[in-house]
């Protein structure tokens, strides 16, 4: 079998100018990208002052993986010309395809690592229900693992998200609980209160993407050298969608480490208190899905944010459009 040859990092970027004001308005760029919502592209601002970098990683044109579970990241960086120059952007503006993972989604890299640290550590037995809280995306993500691991597996989603994730996991062969979206986090019949309480009654094994630090792990050891060495190391600025803040935070400290004068900005819609904890949560639904919440999970370290922009239905929507 042919040998995986050494991954080479793209030319220096044309310029690396920005202006913060026009540069924000690309951040609905996201939904774009990938329309039903998550966590699942970030946008970087490219400084060419910084040094180069390399990583070996896997040639899926020349190496036969062994299952899907190793197409899992190495996704690529892409230049969205048209949104910037819109706006008027003038430094160049990467977007990381993260709804390229095979179960279409940044979630696919928790999933995988959750499951592999808790197998790691015991927690997690041969044939014993996995069952987990999500909006749809890391479902999809841990769905895909336990099906090639042979795990059953039991999701609860808000009623809100979209019945193509609803059909996606039953494909994979999860079973769908659907919640109400107005109730509170905390509520015993909310996604999370009802996952919390068929751990204890069934005895299923909770991952608990809000709470389980192989969240921020699998984007501190994989997605954040991914995009420091697609970049070349120049990056000023990198934006996030922040749903658990998994990604934002295990991204945000790993580049941080690397590059000390990167702008971390979360995205937080309206009617999601992310942005600030301490503004009383404005009641209004709102209907992007995969981000905000009305609590902040433990995972979502928000002292790695350096800005917040928040973000509004009609925007998200006539852009996605």
């Amino acid at each position: 079998m042919r040998r995986c040859g050494e991954w080479q990092p793209p030319s220096p970027p044309r310029n690396g100018c920005f202006h913060l004001l026009p540069f924000l308005f690309t951040l609905l760029l996201l939904l774009f990208l990938f329309p039903i919502g998550g966590e699942d592209v970030q946008i970087m601002a490219q400084n060419p002052s910084a040094v180069n970098n390399k990583k070996e990683v896997p040639d899926r044109r020349t190496c036969i993986l062994d299952t899907v579970l190793d197409a899992i990241g190495s996704t690529p960086c892409i230049r969205p010309n048209h949104v910037p120059k819109k706006h008027g952007v003038c430094c160049d503006v990467v977007a990381k395809c993260e709804f390229l993972n095979p179960g279409g989604s940044v979630k696919d890299r928790i999933a995988r690592q959750m499951i592999l640290d808790a197998e790691a550590s015991g927690r997690l037995r041969p044939n014993q229900t996995i069952i987990e809280a999500t909006s749809g995306n890391t479902g999809i993500g841990l769905s895909l693992v336990a099906a090639v691991k042979k795990y059953p597996m039991i999701i609860t989603m808000p009623k809100k998200m979209s019945h193509e994730k609803e059909v996606t996991l039953q494909a994979l062969g999860a079973e769908v609980i659907r919640t109400e979206t107005a109730l509170p986090w905390d509520h015993p019949d909310s996604l999370i209160g009802m996952a919390r309480r068929l751990e204890k009654e069934k005895g299923y094994v909770l991952l608990d993407q809000y709470r389980n630090p192989s969240n921020p792990k699998a984007h501190y050891e994989g997605t954040a050298q991914e995009i420091y060495d697609q970049c070349g190391g120049k990056v000023d600025m990198a934006v996030f969608t922040t749903g658990t803040g998994g990604t934002m935070a295990g991204v945000a400290r790993r580049l941080k480490e690397l590059l000390p004068n990167i702008v971390i900005v979360g995205v937080d819609p309206y009617g999601s208190i992310l942005a600030d904890p301490s503004v009383p949560l404005d009641p209004k639904p709102y209907l992007v899905e995969g981000i905000g919440y009305d609590f902040v999970p433990d995972v979502c370290e928000r002292k790695y944010v350096d800005r917040w922009v928040k973000s509004a239905d009609k925007e998200s929507f006539a852009l996605a459009s």
